[in-house]
């Protein structure tokens, strides 16, 4: 039987409404003197307090680190996947047979999932854009792909994450207005689509998935009004803001957030992507983030710098080498009851593969601390005399 086209309307919206009612968000504590908050999300694979800090686990895996420590040391209670990665590798018929990420990784906890529009656009001279989508070339092996609006909410369906991103472009930092302004469109017009066709198909694995529109618009608050009053529009379970951490000046990323975070609703959880450091963190929470990532924790950890309650350590220091003290005297990680900074300095100088194990957790763990107690000193009401105080003292290079 044909549908009319008010019927396929209504079928569309009874749709997204059986979607939406899976995951909910409770706004639970705002602080009296900022906009920071502290919430509860619920998916069907558990509970995530807010604000919460994500683990990245770009390829199904957060580099040196095995889910038990994720569990039990660093206490993560979501973790991300990057849907390029994973689509190139392994695959998404491995990913499909095995019952999507969750059984192929061994994670029962929640997951999210990027729409891999960030990873696709940074490649430049790989890829190609359109209305239709983006075509790149594999970094692997340089096969020729193509991601659409449609084909990518198909690609996170069998990922089978419980947050799933809509496909957008990631405009760089220093884009000019026309530039921000054309890409912008673009990026709505392929939210609609991507909406629609969420709308009109299922989750594969027996859960409910959650669809993020994303906020872009450079560095321009007149585009970033437009395009939060876009995405609020759209009534989705959640929100994310998107193209900041790219090359701009730290204080024009506050500022950005601050426009977006007038107009996005407060019912819903708001999600800024990519961003970063401790202090980043705790100053997008004052202005009302509730959800974050970096590969900043591990990545740098695996370098040698850690982060901790009392400041920032570069652990290769010969000023650590006869250091008996635990990395972080408050114990923030798990790290910190069972090693000195002089054996970690000493695993790092000798190329122990333990030392990156190590300073991962370690770093991961003192991320996850910092929003607990964010989110602690919220409930409180205290938060706004916390947090300088707490960035003073973790913006120390010890």
């Amino acid at each position: 039987m044909k549908m009319t086209k008010k019927g396929e309307i209504c079928r569309l919206r009874h749709c997204k409404a059986q979607h939406k009612k899976d995951m909910k968000f409770e706004l639970l504590h705002t602080d009296p003197k900022s906009n920071a908050r502290a919430g509860k999300i619920t998916t069907d694979h558990g509970v995530i307090e807010t604000p919460i800090f994500m683990p990245v686990g770009t390829q199904g895996s957060v580099k040196a680190v095995h889910q038990r420590e994720l569990k039990e040391d660093v206490q993560a209670q979501i973790i991300l996947g990057n849907t390029y990665h994973l689509y190139l590798r392994p695959g998404l018929d491995v990913l499909e047979k095995a019952g999507g990420l969750h059984k192929f990784n061994g994670w029962d906890r929640p997951i999210l999932t990027d729409s891999g529009g960030f990873q696709v656009f940074s490649l430049a001279d790989n890829r190609k854009l359109t209305e239709e989508g983006c075509t790149f070339r594999s970094h692997i092996d340089g096969s020729k792909h193509l991601f659409t609006p449609e084909n990518v909410v198909d690609i996170e369906r069998t990922i089978g994450a419980d947050i799933i991103m809509a496909l957008d472009e990631c405009t760089p930092g220093t884009a000019d207005f026309q530039y921000a302004k054309r890409s912008l469109d673009r990026t709505n017009r392929w939210l609609d689509r991507g909406l629609k066709h969420f709308a009109e198909t299922d989750p594969k694995y027996g859960y409910s998935q959650a669809y993020f529109p994303i906020v872009q618009g450079c560095t321009y608050p007149e585009l970033r009004r437009q395009s939060a009053e876009f995405v609020a529009s759209k009534d989705c379970e959640g929100n994310a803001i998107g193209g900041l951490a790219v090359g701009e000046p730290t204080d024009v990323m506050y500022e950005m957030i601050e426009v977006v975070n007038e107009i996005l609703p407060k019912d819903k959880p708001r999600y800024l992507m990519g961003v970063g450091t401790p202090i980043n963190l705790l100053e997008a929470i004052e202005r009302g983030v509730d959800m974050f990532d970096c590969v900043m924790p591990t990545r740098n950890g695996r370098n040698g710098m850690l982060f901790t309650s009392q400041g920032i350590m570069n652990m290769k220091n010969a000023k650590w080498k006869d250091d008996f003290s635990p990395v972080d005297p408050n114990g923030t990680a798990w790290a910190d009851h069972f090693y000195t900074k002089a054996y970690l300095r000493h695993l790092f100088i000798a190329d122990e593969l333990l030392a990156m194990q190590i300073a991962s957790i370690h770093n991961l763990a003192f991320y996850l601390w910092l929003v607990k107690e964010a989110r602690k000193h919220i409930i409180d009401g205290d938060f706004s005399t916390w947090k300088p105080r707490m960035v003073a003292q973790i913006s120390q290079r010890l």
